[in-house]
């Protein structure tokens, strides 16, 4: 059987909801959530970055079998 293997961006996604569920901790620290939040953001536009540049990539593939 073959092994799955995430993808950069899954791992990415994978980050962000863990990130998620530690910022819905009711008992966490307001310097802490400032810090979770953060790096949230810094994740997501890694993420947003990713996917552009996979929608470029898809899009020079169609441009190119023309």
């Amino acid at each position: 059987s073959k092994f799955y293997k995430k993808t950069r961006k899954e791992l990415e996604i994978d980050k962000i909801e863990k990130l998620l569920e530690s910022l819905n901790n009711e008992n966490l620290a307001l310097s802490d959530s400032i810090k979770l939040y953060k790096d949230g953001l810094k994740l997501v536009n890694e993420a947003r970055d990713m996917l552009e540049n996979a929608k470029l990539e898809i899009t020079q593939i169609g441009e190119d079998s023309e």
